[in-house]
């Protein structure tokens, strides 16, 4: 997918509002879309955004905070990233189960959550 002025500016805005979740908390793809966009439907674009986040803003944009709606950290076809996710979200405190999911009424916050002061 090339990326034109237009597609970067909203994936900067995604970058912009993930660095908004506070650490020790999860918020869903759809939320972020949500805050973004206004459109919770565009979930996906997010996951689009965070797949081609540069590895040089890696520690930068806290993209392991971003589950599914269903409050689980989606499988990647990278090996290793579910599981890359799952520890940096218990080094934040998050409690992950074996099967990749997070309380999201413990740990999770929406888009009214994540507006800009």
């Amino acid at each position: 997918m090339s990326v034109d002025g237009g597609t970067e500016g909203l994936f900067e805005r995604v970058y912009q509002a993930v660095g908004r979740v506070p650490h020790g908390r999860v918020t869903s793809y759809a939320a972020i879309a949500a805050l973004v966009t206004g459109h919770r439907g565009a979930a996906r674009m997010v996951g689009w955004a965070l797949h081609g986040l540069p590895s040089s803003r890696e520690d930068e944009v806290p993209w392991w905070r971003v589950i599914n709606s269903q409050g689980r950290i989606t499988i990647s076809r990278h090996p290793g990233a579910a599981e890359e996710q799952q520890a940096r979200l218990e080094v934040e405190g998050v409690r992950v189960d074996r099967d990749f999911r997070v309380d999201l009424h413990v740990y999770g916050c929406g888009p009214e959550d994540l507006s800009p002061s």
